[in-house]
């Protein structure tokens, strides 16, 4: 094992199965030799390789009929990365029908073809994973309407919001992450069969014929013209799976810290067993949030190495689409991971309404300040009702006072404000907003 996610013991939380399913050495392997079948099939469907070639190379393009350390040994001698596949199918496949394995196409043709195919089938699971963890934060939003809670900006509480209006901005952006994932729907797909050069040269009049009944074996387009140095659809597809990761990223450090024990109000559902420390048995370490981070970091900074992928040297060279074979199974195992992770963090999300609640009371008022500036605004004028609130609160902490006994103590607020009014003022679900109609508005879109 060299990868983490290869781990005995740790694997499955770095990688899902269902993206390790794509990507294993044997699953590509195998995609390659489906490539090389269908390629065959097609040519000799078309009188580009004689009859009876193409069924003989189909039935050698088994993974389990291939000696792969005979490959192997091929490989370090020529040191050609599809060469050794080459040979063994020609052995297997016997003559005549070994002679055309791979006729007219270069590696890339088989390789990035191959990738086409597994990019869709990544981008199903990745859609799938985000949409329950959209329905999830919808339902969280739904739930937790008019929960209220402390807003806050620059790690201090701000105003009070309610933990519906939280979880209604999370799922707007992950329902944003969506339409930019079926956008990029639409330029996937798109095969790769275009010669050394990209120009098709191998095949004259019969080349474009050739790109569409080939494709079409593979459910994939015909490429409009070669991408073999133009790796902009991957990077995209790549700094997308980058900002869901970092969105799922910042929601679970959301949790990491509202559950920090002088907060307490969100936390990590956990069972009995879990353990958080094996020196302090009382720790309930935030896991899965922590583990979700770590992901994020390491898609982005994949995402970041495949995107030096753009730049080549004339039409073709190695350096760029070689390094994607080391990089992609490992962003995609792991994206499947993070999502994963995320969907079941926030299925479990414990959601204390009470420490909210007691969190906000605990301010003494000044999440309401607020409210008791505009309310003296309309007496006074803005600036002079900021400086009087500011003036209040600075004395509050010196004094040691709650915001409101020291606004209910002193005689310019009090020459403004009736003590009904103060109290209007200092109530927090009135400081509150709009935060529940917000909500309102993202059912009625997450309803479509």
């Amino acid at each position: 094992m060299i990868h983490i996610s290869d781990s005995v013991i740790y694997g499955d939380i770095w990688a899902s199965s269902e993206m390790k399913a794509i990507f294993t050495e044997e699953s590509r392997l195998q995609g390659w030799l489906e490539v090389i079948a269908a390629l065959a099939e097609a040519q000799e469907e078309l009188d580009i390789i004689p009859a009876g070639a193409g069924s003989g190379i189909r039935a050698a393009c088994r993974y389990d009929l291939v000696d792969w350390e005979r490959v192997r040994r091929d490989y370090r001698l020529s040191g050609h990365s599809l060469m050794g596949i080459i040979r063994e199918l020609q052995r297997l496949a016997g003559e005549p029908a070994g002679e055309w394995v791979c006729y007219g196409v270069t590696v890339q043709d088989v390789t990035d073809t191959w990738m086409s195919v597994a990019l869709q089938r990544a981008w199903e699971i990745v859609d799938a994973d985000l949409r329950d963890v959209s329905a999830i934060l919808l339902e969280l939003a739904r739930v937790h309407r008019d929960t209220p809670m402390a807003g806050r900006t620059h790690g201090q509480e701000g105003l009070p919001i309610t933990f519906g209006f939280k979880a209604a901005v999370w799922f707007a952006e992950v329902r944003r992450h969506l339409a930019r994932l079926a956008s990029l729907r639409e330029r996937l797909g798109e095969g790769q069969l275009c010669g050394g050069v990209g120009s098709l040269s191998s095949f004259g009049d019969r080349g474009f014929a050739l790109q569409e009944r080939f494709m079409a074996k593979l459910g994939l387009r015909p490429p409009v013209i070669s991408w073999i140095n133009s790796r902009d659809v991957l990077v995209e597809y790549l700094y997308v799976l980058t900002m869901i990761g970092n969105t799922c990223d910042k929601m679970a450090h959301e949790v990491y810290n509202l559950q920090r024990s002088e907060i307490g109000e969100l936390a990590e559902g956990r069972e009995f067993g879990q353990i958080g420390s094996i020196t302090m048995p009382h720790k309930r370490n935030p896991e899965l949030a922590e583990h979700i981070g770590v992901l994020a970091r390491q898609v982005r900074q994949g995402a970041h190495a495949c995107s030096e992928n753009m730049v080549w040297d004339h039409e073709r060279d190695g350096r760029a689409w070689k390094s994607e074979w080391a990089w992609l199974p490992a962003i995609f195992v792991q994206m499947g991971a993070l999502l994963q992770h995320t969907r079941r963090l926030f299925t479990g999300l414990e959601v204390n309404r009470e420490r909210m609640l007691e969190n906000l009371e605990r301010t003494g008022g000044r999440v309401c300040s607020e409210a008791v500036m505009l309310g003296l605004a309309r007496k006074i004028g803005k600036q002079k009702a900021h400086e009087l609130v500011y003036r209040v609160a600075v004395e509050a902490e010196k004094r040691g006072c709650s915001f409101a006994e020291a606004l209910r103590r002193d005689e310019s607020v009090g020459e403004q404000l009736t003590e009904a009014e103060l109290e209007e003022l200092l109530r927090p679900e009135r400081a509150a907003g709009l935060c529940g109609a917000f909500v309102e508005r993202v059912l009625a879109e997450g309803g479509r």
